[in-house]
């Protein structure tokens, strides 16, 4: 019975001490691989929803509607915006993540990402412009008035072009790190738009709007602790300076 205690507490503190801590080196990865591996991988992985709409065009002009079904327009048109989407939400989930000390180079990243988000925003919103409306730019202005899903995606495209404009290091030193860290706090206004543009458009079933919005509720929410604590930490420096 004893030698079977020494036995589970030798497994217990293997497992613990060993299995996760060898986990964690293993997801601690050094700049190079990131810069070499990892992010070449990623950038692949992020244009797949790209070539899977060029796909199912292809197999439509084939005369094969099973993926892009008998609106091809309509669903390249959701499926860009629908990635646009996901990829705001993971830039928005990167900061989090890379909290823990093994996720750290998730930052090395959320620039990537980020920018994929607009372009797959700037597609979505092209899709509709040049497939749908065909450049009738008085149809698409009025449009812009008097249907708010439209209304409100147009915005939030508007507040996540000058985020990729500035997202180069120039930009940050020509800015300055205080007026580009405000400047890209846009990202938390146009998180919660695309939700509401997401929200009004779909019709029938609202689950996965509400997923998402949960998602990004969970993802502010997760940032108010850190606020709060340098803005403690601000106040007390100010206090220190008196």
């Amino acid at each position: 019975m004893a030698m079977r205690k020494k036995w589970h507490r030798f497994i217990g503190a293997w497992t613990s001490a060993g299995i996760f801590r060898d986990l964690g080196l293993a997801m601690s990865l050094s700049p190079r691989v990131v810069r070499k591996i990892i992010k070449p991988t990623v950038f692949i992985l992020m244009l797949l929803p790209l070539a899977w709409v060029f796909y199912g065009w292809w197999l439509y002009i084939m005369g094969d509607l099973s993926l892009v079904t008998a609106n091809p327009i309509e669903y390249t048109n959701r499926h860009l915006g629908d990635w646009a989407m996901r990829f705001l939400l993971v830039t928005l989930a990167v900061r989090p993540l890379s909290r823990i000390k093994s996720l750290v180079w998730l930052m090395q990243l959320r620039r990537m990402v980020g920018l994929f988000c607009f372009f797959y925003a700037f597609l979505h919103v092209s899709s509709y412009v040049v497939l749908d409306q065909f450049f009738d730019w008085p149809e698409i202005l009025d449009d812009i008035l008097k249907r708010q899903f439209i209304t409100v995606g147009m915005i939030t495209l508007t507040l996540l072009t000058p985020l990729a404009m500035t997202s180069t290091k120039a930009m940050i030193k020509r800015l300055g790190s205080l007026r580009w860290q405000k400047l890209h706090s846009l990202i938390y206004l146009a998180s919660v738009l695309v939700i509401f543009h997401y929200w009004m458009m779909v019709k029938g079933n609202q689950l996965e709007p509400k997923i998402y919005a949960f998602i990004v509720a969970a993802l502010l929410l997760s940032r108010l602790p850190q606020r709060v604590k340098k803005r403690s930490k601000l106040a007390q420096e100010k206090a220190g300076l008196q």
